[in-house]
């Protein structure tokens, strides 16, 4: 499952960086934000459709389903030439990643113990890091040594072997959860349960969607020449704190876990915010690594927590769907501060600094109205 999870973030995030360039190239440079904001909102509208799905019919059909769209789209890019079909394209591509984590990690909660679940989440965030960060720098290389061909090519490979894993899998949903969920109604897609999940997530991954659409710009004003590095960098941060988060979030609560990991992004943000040099740049993908990597696997545990028992999968995919909708209004926002102007970078990292102190103030109420119910009980 992990191995397969590493494939599949690597087979579309190989060619993010490299995106914009391509898109420049149809004389479509106003559409940068779109990149990732329509590949994030196929990803959303979709994440309710694979939760009732993955609940009712299993998590392997959900798996192999997004792998396939991403087998197909990957060598897709090739031929559909022009700046409409292009992004027609990137909303098709999104609808992998709306579908194949869904199922992931729902297949991951149903094969460990609750009381592991952060830590395991740690480790399906630890293979997807690797796939987040691998892919970049990969595909930049292969852009800049060979052609954007070449780079579409391998995606579609990558994602192929995805899918021979895939179907290596049992499936674990069981006849009574089947049974339990066929009576369910099409509009019973959203998990209420999940909300505070869902809630912090999207104001922690507004900043990723800020970091996908301008940083590759960033890199090249300051001289980089394989714009991947940056994701390179601040995934293997994220990879190194992932495990021991995961762990902690299981020894200590979700909620401390969160407070800590919010502050760690602010500070990394007002780094990005202050950046004129590379290495200044650097240090900033160091710090948004740490910070994903200890708020994503409490997060993911603390959604599994909060879901009923027959409804994993439907409370996954509205967290996910948060997730979508963070990253595709960072996308979109930052896209539209941007530009095309350099100048503009500063401000929109404040923006987001903004963004992700109001999560962290929902993390203290939402902390503080859970303790006040208890003190109450008690």
């Amino acid at each position: 499952m992990c191995t397969g999870s590493a494939l599949f973030m690597a087979s579309f995030s190989m060619i993010l960086p490299e995106l914009p360039g391509y898109l420049r190239q149809m004389g479509g440079e106003e559409y940068i934000g779109y990149i990732v904001g329509v590949f994030t909102l196929s990803a959303a509208l979709s994440r309710p459709v694979s939760g009732f799905l993955t609940d009712r019919i299993g998590r392997l059909p959900i798996i192999i389903f997004g792998t396939v769209i991403a087998i197909v789209c990957g060598v897709s890019y090739i031929f559909l030439q022009g700046v409409t079909l292009f992004l027609l394209l990137r909303f098709v591509h999104g609808i992998a990643t709306g579908f194949r984590p869904t199922g992931s990690t729902t297949y991951l909660t149903d094969i460990v113990p609750a009381s592991r679940r952060g830590e395991a989440m740690g480790y399906l965030g630890i293979a997807g890091s690797l796939g987040m960060a691998g892919g970049p720098a990969i595909g930049s290389i292969i852009k800049e040594e060979f052609s954007y061909e070449a780079m579409f090519i391998v995606s579609s490979l990558i994602a192929f072997v995805a899918l021979m894993l895939a179907l290596q899998l049992k499936e674990t949903l069981t006849p009574d959860q089947r049974l339990r969920s066929q009576n369910r109604k099409w509009y019973e897609v959203f998990e209420p349960a999940a909300l505070p999940a869902a809630i912090v997530m999207l104001f922690d991954t507004f900043s990723f969607g800020v970091i996908l659409t301008v940083v590759p710009d960033l890199m090249a004003h300051l001289g980089l020449k394989y714009k991947g590095l940056f994701n390179a960098v601040m995934v293997v941060s994220s990879i190194l704190v992932r495990w021991v988060a995961g762990r902690a979030s299981d020894s200590y609560g979700r909620i401390p876990l969160l407070k800590i990991g919010t502050v760690m992004l602010m500070i990394s943000l007002a780094t990005l915010a202050l950046t004129d040099t590379l290495t200044v740049a650097m240090v900033g993908a160091v710090l948004f690594g740490l910070a994903l990597g200890v708020t994503r696997p409490s997060i993911f545990a603390w959604t599994t927590d909060l879901a009923p028992e027959h409804r994993i999968g439907t409370s996954l995919s509205t967290m996910l769907l948060a997730l979508e909708m963070g990253i595709g209004t960072g996308a979109f926002v930052s896209g539209a501060l941007y530009a095309n102007d350099i100048q503009n970078i500063s401000g929109i990292f404040w923006l987001t600094f903004f963004i992700a102190f109001i999560g962290l103030l929902f993390i203290f109420f939402f902390d503080g109205i859970k303790k006040k119910n208890h003190s109450r009980q008690n």
